[in-house]
């Protein structure tokens, strides 16, 4: 689980807007980019993004 914390300083890579947690995932709230969580880190690289 990610530390609310943690997601309130995220942004997306791509585009610099915030981000929320949905199904396990990093999910852009402008792009809609969605990034992995492996081992509870958040994989924040634009390459390993789902569209």
């Amino acid at each position: 689980m990610i530390d609310k914390e943690l997601l309130e300083i995220l942004a997306c890579p791509a585009c610099k807007q915030d981000v929320e947690l949905k199904d396990n995932k990093i999910v852009c709230k402008k792009c809609g980019k969605k990034y992995p969580i492996k081992d509870g880190i958040p994989i924040m690289l634009i390459d390993e993004a789902e569209e």
